[in-house]
């Protein structure tokens, strides 16, 4: 099998040769962006040999002025294709693919709408307060927000048609607040579960093949249940969360799960080689071949060493 065959036949609950390997990671500062990043990212394709080659995103939604009350929302703009952090995004997907290898499977990242949305506020007020910041102008006048919303999820509908249009099999959507301790369930439900799934869904009318990453900790799980018709693999912290693969699949009828691996603490960044080797296959042997993908919780450290990804895709071969 080559390594797109591997990919889709384990999306699909078919047998594969050996379990397939995605693995990601942010490059250094300096080193994401234009020519360098095209150049870290093949480094890593090429060192790795994971079956998944991921296209990071850190072409984010640009800063949106001071935003201290709900009416400073109406600040965010209109985003087309044709703005300069969408324009750059397409040039390093188009480039990397015209040299990466062709027989792997491509993902592009794309942050969901709540990402997207701290985004244009973060530099100024910082990860935490802008989070926070969110929930608070939901709460205290809600209607600036959500139109606010409505525009990023518009644009990010049109990067996903897009990724496919340029070659990309499919999405890697990053998917923020399932966390317990910001929004409340009818909240998530309410201004965060709709736009998500407008998302996926126009990735899924282009012809995309959906990655649904439940990012963070203290997830309340059962948020997601009901996207389960517009994901094909599924990927979350399954110790981050305290949420098992075995639970990950119960959740999920039918869809792939990808993880395995802590992404930020034990074998994975403190092993030995032939620690980790043992690791991966243990985690094959004891979830089993069908419907899975192996990989970590979420995207590893910028320190981790090639050769430990590396490690894992070749033990990955030999189960």
């Amino acid at each position: 099998m080559k390594k797109r065959e591997r990919v889709i036949a384990a999306i699909q609950g078919k047998e594969t040769d050996y379990v397939p390997t995605g693995f990601s990671l942010h490059f250094p500062a300096g080193e994401e962006h234009g020519e360098r990043g095209i150049l870290s990212h093949l480094k890593f394709f090429e060192e790795t040999d994971t079956d998944i080659i991921k296209i990071m995103n850190e072409n984010l939604i640009p800063d949106a002025g001071v935003i201290k009350t709900p009416h400073d929302w109406n600040q965010i703009s209109v985003y087309s294709m044709d703005d300069t952090f969408m324009l750059k995004q397409m040039d390093l997907v188009k480039r990397i693919l015209d040299q990466a290898d062709g027989d792997a499977f491509s993902l592009g990242t794309l942050h969901g709408i709540c990402a997207s949305a701290i985004h244009p506020n973060e530099s100024r007020n910082g990860y935490e307060k802008t989070r926070e910041l969110i929930c608070t102008h939901l709460r205290e006048n809600p209607a600036p927000v959500v139109e606010a919303f409505k525009r990023i999820t518009d644009v990010l509908c049109q990067l996903a048609a897009k990724y496919h249009e340029l070659g990309l099999d499919g999405i890697y959507y990053a998917a923020l607040g399932g966390e317990r301790h910001y929004f409340t369930d009818e909240e998530f439900a309410e201004y965060i579960e709709p736009f998500d799934k407008q998302i996926l869904k126009a990735s899924k009318d282009a012809g995309g093949i959906n990655f649904l990453h439940m990012c963070k900790d203290n997830l309340n799980m059962d948020r997601y249940a009901s996207y389960n018709g517009l994901a094909d693999v599924v990927n979350w912290g399954v110790y981050e969360t305290d949420f098992s693969l075995e639970q990950g699949r119960k959740l999920f009828p039918g869809t792939t799960v990808m993880g395995g691996l802590k992404n930020r603490s034990g074998v994975m960044v403190e092993g030995t080689i032939e620690e980790l080797k043992a690791e991966a296959k243990k985690i094959i042997r004891d979830y089993g071949k069908t419907a899975f993908i192996l990989g970590a919780d979420c995207t590893l450290p910028t320190e981790i060493p090639y050769e430990r990804i590396k490690a894992i895709t070749d033990a990955a071969r030999e189960v």
